[in-house]
């Protein structure tokens, strides 16, 4: 079980990584997304991976950790949000400009007296 939570999280990882690094803003919106949903699994899988345990403390016997449980939920709803923010960010600047290719050169340097 945690060898697959552990890959799923790499291959998450990966593909933010991946995503982030391209000249397009939406890819980078979904890779920044991708990565949120990286941390928040890896998050859970730190509560302890225990099937079929109640998420409280018994003085005997395994347990689920709820404190990830909440920070992982806490985090969901964050993303969701921010998420929304920087799609309507990103669509405003398409709509602007007309492409949504990030210019990475330094237009100012010339101009300077």
């Amino acid at each position: 079980m945690e060898l697959i939570v552990a890959l799923a999280v790499g291959v998450l990882t990966a593909a933010a990584i991946y995503l982030i690094l391209r000249l397009r803003t939406f890819p980078v919106v979904l890779g920044t997304a991708m990565l949120s949903y990286a941390v928040n699994v890896f998050l859970f899988a730190t509560g302890r991976l225990a099937i079929n345990q109640p998420p409280v403390l018994l003085a005997e016997g395994p347990y689920s950790d709820p404190l990830p449980q909440a920070l992982v939920l806490t985090a969901i709803v964050i993303a969701f949000g921010m998420t929304a923010v920087v799609v309507m960010l990103a669509l405003g600047a398409y709509l602007e400009s007309g492409t949504d290719e990030i210019d990475m050169t330094d237009e100012t340097k010339g101009d300077r007296t």
